[in-house]
Formats: structure tokens, C-alpha cells, sequence
């Protein structure tokens, strides 16, 4: 009998040693598929102040500045997005959202090259009181938010 209790003991260690590795392989997998995933959010002054890596996707988000949108050759398009301190030039090809306009708030994933934000992701507001939280909280930490009218 001694025997049995000692293998029992055994094979419950066993067990346990192979959940936690189990667990662990599990947490690296999940790790891998968003390192790519995460994408922090910066305001213009943010992009100014500390420059991210070169290659690093981040969302930029602000007010699309009037009078900065061109349209070039084909569907590429630059503008400005500010948050009334500071402004980044963008640079997107492909279709903009239908409810993009000079004015509005937009949010744009993608990466820096010189000193412009290449973006390969638009979103812009859904009605005419929609802004993107992050584009609200940031512009109010700048002191430049005004709710808008009911």
C-alpha cells in the first residue's frame, strides 16, 4: 500500500507540472498574437514630444485640420490632424471613411516616416456629436475640449 500512495503523490506532481507548462506555453502563444495587436494611442503633441520607433505602428487621433486636405494622384490623400496645439501631417491611400471631413474627429492606425504619419487605417466619427474618446480625453487635457450642443 505504501507503494501506491507514494505513485499517486507522483502522478498528481506530474499533473501539476504539466498544467503550468501548459500555462505557460499558453500565455507565450497569446503574447506572440498581439504583440502586433496593440496599438497605443497618441495625440499630435504626444507624436511631437516623444517620437515613437522608427517602424512602430501606433493610432493617432485629433481633429482633421480645415483647410490641410488634398487630394493627390489616384485615392492617396494628405491632411493635417491636430488637437489645436500641434499638427502632424498624414498621408493615407485607399477610400476614407464616408463621414470624413475637415473638422471632424478621426482616429488613424499606422507608422511614422520622416515626419509624416503614414496611415494605413481611418476612422472617423459616426454623427455630428461623435468624437473618439481618446481624441475627447486628449484634447481636454489640453484644455481645447468644448462638449458639444444637445
Amino acid at each position: 500500500m505504501a507503494g501506491l500512495k507514494g505513485l499517486k503523490k507522483q502522478r498528481r506532481v506530474q499533473l501539476i507540472l504539466a498544467a503550468f507548462v501548459l500555462l505557460i506555453a499558453a500565455t507565450a502563444l497569446v503574447g506572440y498574437a498581439m504583440k502586433d495587436g496593440i496599438n497605443f494611442f497618441r495625440s499630435p503633441s504626444q507624436v511631437v514630444s516623444d517620437p515613437p520607433r522608427a517602424g512602430e505602428v501606433f493610432r493617432i487621433g485629433g481633429l482633421v485640420e480645415k483647410g490641410s486636405l488634398v487630394r493627390g494622384q489616384g485615392e492617396t490623400i494628405t491632411f493635417g490632424v491636430t488637437d489645436t496645439n500641434t499638427t502632424v501631417p498624414v498621408r493615407f491611400t485607399g477610400v476614407l471613411p464616408d463621414l470624413f471631413a475637415e473638422g471632424a474627429g478621426m482616429v488613424g492606425t499606422g507608422s511614422m516616416e520622416g515626419g509624416t504619419f503614414v496611415a494605413t487605417e481611418i476612422l472617423a466619427k459616426h454623427d455630428e456629436n461623435y468624437m473618439p474618446k481618446e481624441v475627447v480625453d486628449a484634447l481636454k487635457a489640453q484644455g481645447v475640449y468644448v462638449e458639444p450642443a444637445k
